[in-house]
């Protein structure tokens, strides 16, 4: 049985921690005597902790992270609980800022703030000779990446064949933008390019096809990110799948040249555009050339087919509805194919915090953070702004209303999707758990009431994205049909329900 498990809760199966496997590639002589254990944040925290303590470890290593914060919290009252002589060690960005006043750095044995890889081993090596360092909360700087060695080898062929295979090509970040962590970073670090290279190509031969970069500037360096490009274009097949986070002002010519020979389905770019709001940007430190950031965007949109992700965020400071409406209607005309609209969140240690008085920003005191009022939007508005989000996400982003979404946004999208969501809140009630097949008919309702479209447009695109659904059955808003056909069809239709209550 393993004397020190690394664990963590991730927050969907699909996710596999790089960090975990990173603690565990540099564990050096102790890595026989250490295993990874991979939850989620599913199952009830005391089931998890009597499969952690079965293995009687002497040590558990866990990683604490915005979205496993409270279930974490539990674990660890469990584990020292149930087995006090267990030592846990807690680790990850959550607990390596303001951990002062942390329940769960209270009931932990040690805390490594910072970037672990090294230091997690140090620590575990005195701890299983017996030895107990005073210093309880040890701060670790970042380490030197050519000291360490890389996680790759870890990833498993469950993993390989069922999850998400996170990469990183460099550490760190040269911006500032104060809604992120990586605002406290120096610049931005690359990992040796030989042995980083070497394991690519293990990974893509032992069956890796999709690539998650998690580097927050691919494109800083151009050389660097078209010598990536040309790596994988080498290796095309039609199973690969590549996403990197860039920079939106930044596509110099050769890496045009490069992005514009990927095929449809094998590139996504995620791109941050937070704000198109020159005084928001100054105000959290943002450094954007916003018309080129438009020009490239469109760029991307209409001369490569790559799958284009944009991210807008509520709440900066500064930043009022009108504002954030204007930076929205923007986006919109720039088509990208997802745009992820996020409510800020005070990221413990991010100097978003200096904001807090001047703006008035109120955030929620549990996890994830996120901000309740500013002295621009109120809380009632911000409410209404989250419903926005979470609408968004299930309609726009999620790629089944193709025909709809245009009639649904019209020349005002903002304006227009805002109506929409105070409707169907006020209809529903609901912001989770609408089934697909009411969603439908709903949509009919709201376009043919409050938006004005007239019934036959908006039918026929329903009914085009409903025959796409797959969902089983005939539509609500779909006149009844006459005549025997028509009979025919409504008994189908009742079969398929009862089948799929009966399933």
């Amino acid at each position: 049985m393993p004397e020190i498990i690394l664990t963590t809760l991730n927050a969907r199966h699909i996710h596999a921690s790089l960090g975990l496997r990173y603690l565990y590639a540099n564990l050096g002589d102790l890595q026989s005597r250490a295993a990874i254990r991979e939850f989620t944040i599913d199952p009830w925290p005391i089931d998890i902790a009597e499969r952690l303590l079965a293995e009687r470890p002497r040590i558990i290593g866990l990683g604490v992270y915005i979205w496993n914060a409270e279930r974490s919290r539990e674990l660890v009252a469990l584990l020292k609980q149930v087995s006090p002589e267990t030592l846990i060690v807690l680790g990850g960005p959550e607990v390596s800022h303001e951990w002062q006043d942390q329940p769960i750095v209270a009931q932990a044995d040690y805390l490594i703030t910072g970037q672990g890889d090294l230091a997690f081993a140090r620590l575990c090596e005195r701890l299983l000779r017996g030895e107990r360092p005073a210093q309880k909360v040890i701060e670790a700087p970042p380490p030197p990446l050519e000291s360490l060695q890389l996680p790759y080898a870890y990833y498993t062929e469950q993993d390989i064949a069922q999850r998400l295979i996170y990469v990183e090509a460099s550490r760190g970040c040269p911006f500032k933008c104060e809604f992120c962590l990586s605002a406290l970073d120096r610049s931005a670090r690359p990992f040796a390019r030989d042995s980083f290279m070497q394991a690519l190509e293990q990974l893509h031969q032992r069956g890796v096809r999709h690539f998650k970069f998690v580097d927050r500037t691919f494109n800083l360096n151009p050389q660097r990110s078209v010598a990536l490009l040309e790596f994988f274009l080498e290796r095309l097949d039609e199973r690969l799948f590549l996403h990197f986070e860039v920079i939106p002002d930044h596509l110099p010519q050769r890496l045009r040249d490069t992005l514009r020979r990927f095929p449809a389905g094998s590139l996504q770019l995620e791109i941050g555009i937070q704000s198109f709001n020159p005084e928001v940007q100054g105000i959290i430190n943002r450094k954007q050339d916003n018309g080129q950031s438009r020009a490239n965007l469109w760029w991307l949109r209409t001369e490569t087919r790559a799958h284009l992700h944009a991210d807008l965020i509520i709440g900066l400071p500064g930043e009022d509805l009108q504002s954030f409406a204007h930076g929205f209607d923007q986006l919109v005309a720039l088509a990208p194919h997802e745009i992820q609209v996020g409510v800020l969140k005070r990221l413990k240690g991010s100097p978003i915090i200096r904001h807090s008085e001047p703006y008035r920003m109120r955030y929620n005191p549990a996890a994830p953070y996120n901000v309740l009022s500013t002295d621009r939007i109120d809380f009632p508005t911000m409410q209404r702004l989250n419903r926005f989000a979470r609408y968004w996400e299930m309609i726009a982003n999620s790629g089944r209303f193709r025909q709809t979404l245009p009639l649904l946004l019209g020349e005002q999208p903002f304006e227009r999707f805002m109506r929409f969501s105070d409707w169907l809140f006020d209809t529903t009630g609901q912001v989770h758990r609408i089934a697909l097949k009411r969603l439908f008919a709903l949509l009919h309702d709201a376009l043919t009431g409050p938006l004005s479209v007239p019934a036959a447009p908006a039918t026929q695109a329903l009914e085009a994205d409903f025959s796409r659904s797959g969902i089983k059955g005939r539509p609500a808003f779909l006149p009844r049909q006459s005549g025997r056909v028509g009979e025919a069809a409504e008994a189908r239709d009742r079969r398929s329900a009862r089948q799929a209550r009966h399933h």
